[in-house]
């Protein structure tokens, strides 16, 4: 799942070595806490946070029917 946000964050920003994911597993869900440099969170929420929202709805699907568990997607700076 982690390979999913890069893949899908890297190329929004202006500085993809700063994309990071942090996976933080409890027993009814997982948060996974995405990390970007300052200059690129907007980017990465976009106007009203149509892009965030975009992302989760992409992983939240794809980790849906993998896991048996609540995920998160967290937006971190």
């Amino acid at each position: 799942m982690q390979d999913l946000i890069e893949t899908i964050v890297k190329p929004l920003v202006d500085s993809p070595e700063d994309v990071q994911v942090f996976v933080a597993e409890e027993d009814s869900h997982i948060t996974y806490k995405l990390s970007v440099n300052k200059q690129d969170i907007g980017k990465v929420i976009g106007k009203k946070g149509r892009v965030a929202k975009a992302i989760r709805t992409v992983v939240y699907a794809a980790a849906g029917s993998k896991h048996h568990k609540k995920i998160y997607l967290e937006i971190i700076e």
